[in-house]
């Protein structure tokens, strides 16, 4: 059957490539494991199967590739104690041999890991259920009579075979009520958009412990290693969140400290005003996955929260982006006091080939294109014009790609795991457009001029944006750059070419 659905799969992959061949498709490789199945996959823009990992054990959610060419996957651990919808219990590093480079449980009658893992430098953050009784929630302003399991956080580093707890995060900690000022916590929900109301509604309850237990369904998880923070979406508090990363865990139980001064409390959230007694439209109608940041390194939207949208469009699902409106300190984000978190929409939206009703994952390549992996049908990709160039028949929960230029694609190739022909080479037309453009002076006072653009490589569009992710500018097809009402410091120039490639440069300000 498995064969059969690659054949489908590479089938399909030539039709589309036939009937789109104005189309660039991306260069690199589709990482996947499907979930409760032992092997990795990793496939080529050709739709043939470059490298597999036969391992051990069953991959519950996620797999991703490291810089050093090794995968990290949540698995499931066979003596769970608590159970629900994509639980793990065990994250493992595997080498491109398959060989088990190290392994940490993190499984008990209190607490399990579940759904998605990411990866923070050499570490890996866990998602995870914790056991709270009725009577301990109650005792922080709870109206309800079950227990529950609220969401928390856990980044582990490797320590030899094993690994340690280095940093966590409770959402326990951040919670607010308005029904008994007598006990902790009390205060008006409206009044702090940083907490999260213990009472507050769900559009449904499940997983483990009956009667709800999984509060919130927290199910994506992303690090944004500029800013240090941490993003997550719930798909039943229909929101996608960000927190603060560069506290320490005791900070991270509390509200003050880490870059922001926020400690661990929540310093932005978008989908759902009513969660937090604020008036506005509910932008995320239903449920929401994989919130994660699009990389801030020349490619479109660079910057962006980027996430996976159920029911964007009614009965097609959308992969949504949300230009962030950053505080000017960089680290916080602005929001008039009895509003909701902007922007009032999406600042970006494609819409699905297809609906996905849960799990699913999308990212922005550097082509400007859009990959989509949805949950339950198929992986494909469409370019700017939402052409399709490319489509792959497997399912999994979640599936990511990796382009040639990634450092783990480059160690695959370098140990000869995966053929270095399945790479561009360096007189690629996108290097011979880099190579060709120069901006300059830089450093400079903010005023810049680009040339060495010529024939085939013509400007559409601009886009300039501080070392926080924020654009600062937006411009046409010009070759003069003006930042002169910006402050000192290092910028990221986006060159879009009117053939759809992509150019980034760094500049600098200098007074």
């Amino acid at each position: 059957m498995k064969f059969l659905f690659y054949l489908l799969g590479t089938f399909a992959c030539l039709i589309l490539h036939s009937h789109t061949a104005h189309s660039q498709a991306f260069d690199g490789f589709t990482l996947y494991n499907n979930s409760n199945n032992s092997t990795t996959y990793l496939i080529d823009k050709n739709g043939d199967i470059a490298h597999t990992w036969s391992l051990p054990t069953n991959c519950n959610y996620t797999v991703l590739l490291k810089d050093n060419g090794n995968i990290v996957r949540g698995a499931v651990n066979n003596n769970n104690q608590i159970n629900g919808a994509a639980v793990g219990g065990l994250v493992q590093e595997f080498d491109p041999q398959g060989n088990l480079v190290w392994g940490f449980t993190y499984s008990s009658a209190n607490y399990v890991s579940h759904h998605d893992i990411c990866i923070i430098g050499d570490n890996v953050l866990l998602t995870a259920w914790e056991v709270k009784s009725n009577a301990e929630l109650q005792a922080l302003g709870y109206t309800g009579n079950s227990s529950k399991y609220p969401t928390h956080f856990v980044e582990v580093q490797q320590d030899g075979t094993g690994g340690k707890i280095v940093w966590e995060w409770h959402m326990i900690d951040h919670v607010i009520q308005d029904v008994d000022a007598s006990k902790p916590n009390y205060g008006v929900v409206a009044d702090h958009p940083e907490l999260m109301d213990i009472n507050v509604p769900t559009s449904r309850g499940g997983g483990p412990g009956g009667g709800g237990g999984d509060w919130f369904h927290v199910n994506g998880v992303d690090y944004n290693p500029v800013l240090d923070q941490i993003t997550f979406s719930s798909r039943f508090l229909s929101e996608v969140f960000i927190i603060d990363h560069s506290t320490t865990t005791a900070e991270a139980a509390g509200h003050t400290g880490g870059n922001s001064g926020k400690g661990g409390d929540i310093l932005y959230r978008w989908g759902k005003p009513s969660n937090y007694d604020t008036p506005g439209a509910q932008t995320i109608s239903g449920p929401c996955h994989d919130s994660r940041w699009i990389p801030n390194d020349g490619r479109p939207r660079g910057g962006y929260l980027h996430f996976f949208n159920n029911e964007g469009n009614g009965s097609v699902s959308t992969v949504d982006a949300l230009e962030l409106p950053f505080a000017p300190d960089g680290y916080n984000y602005e929001r008039t006091a009895g509003t909701a978190y902007g922007p009032s929409v999406a600042s970006w939206r494609h819409t699905c080939l297809s609906n996905a009703s849960g799990q699913s994952a999308a990212n922005s390549m550097t082509n400007g294109n859009t990959f989509v992996n949805l949950s339950r049908g198929y992986q494909y990709e469409v370019d700017l014009n939402d052409n399709v160039v490319w489509q792959y028949n497997a399912n999994p929960a979640k599936g990511f790609r990796y382009e040639c230029s990634h450092p783990g694609v480059q160690a695959l190739i370098a140990a000869g795991v995966v053929a270095d022909t399945l790479c561009p080479t360096a007189n690629s037309i996108d290097e011979i457009a880099t190579e060709q453009v120069v901006i300059s002076p830089n450093p400079s006072n903010g005023l810049f001029e680009i040339t060495g653009l010529s024939g085939n490589y013509q400007i559409e569009a601009i886009q300039v944006f501080d070392m926080f992710g924020k654009r600062v500018v937006s411009l046409g097809h010009t070759p003069v750059i003006d930042l002169t009402d910006q402050l000192s410091g290092t910028y990221i120039v986006s060159i879009r070419l009117r053939s759809n490639q992509l150019i980034s440069k760094k500049v600098a300000i200098m007074r």
